[in-house]
């Protein structure tokens, strides 16, 4: 017993000696370095980027995308229009990502207008989601899935605005 309490109190008094040296200095550097543009920065520590801002990303992309009309099925466009009445539009309608630490997968459900091109359609999606994701948030894309649910016609509007006035 007498041998382990002399370990401990040599240990104490080693651990404050290096604590009165070592604890002058800090761990991290308070002082604003000043950076070069251009010039990598490294440093320790980790980033993770939920699903929920990849499909956003991805979402907000395919949105922008010439002869999308719309994202998602049905029901989650009839949910859709309820939301952009209160303001509050989700723009991960339609969207389905799988994230993994350095890759990324999505699955789009769209809406084409009428008569864009499909396949043209579909494939610029793909790009842009792609490239958004690549571009926006670090991480490979394995693989964009577009899923064309349905083709708009303009008739469908004029349709819908004769049936309010009536």
């Amino acid at each position: 017993m007498a041998i382990e309490e002399t370990n401990t109190a040599e240990a104490v008094e080693r651990t404050s000696a290096t604590r009165k040296t070592v604890g002058a200095t800090p761990r991290v550097d308070r002082v604003a370095p000043t950076l070069t543009p251009g010039v990598d920065v490294d440093a320790a520590g980790r980033t993770t980027i939920a699903e929920g801002v990849v499909a956003k990303v991805a979402g907000i992309a395919a949105r922008d995308v010439a002869g999308v009309h719309a994202l998602g099925g049905g029901g989650a466009r009839a949910l859709g229009v309820i939301r952009d009445a209160v303001n509050a539009t989700d723009l991960t309608q339609g969207v389905k990502v799988e994230v993994g630490e350095t890759q990324a997968a999505a699955d789009i459900t769209i809406v084409v207008d009428y008569p864009a091109p499909i396949q043209d359609v579909a494939e610029n999606v793909r790009s842009a989601v792609s490239r958004a994701i690549s571009r926006l948030v670090g991480l490979q894309v394995v693989e964009v899935n577009v899923e064309v649910n349905d083709v708009h016609l303009p008739d469908d509007d004029a349709d819908a605005d004769e049936s309010r006035v009536a």
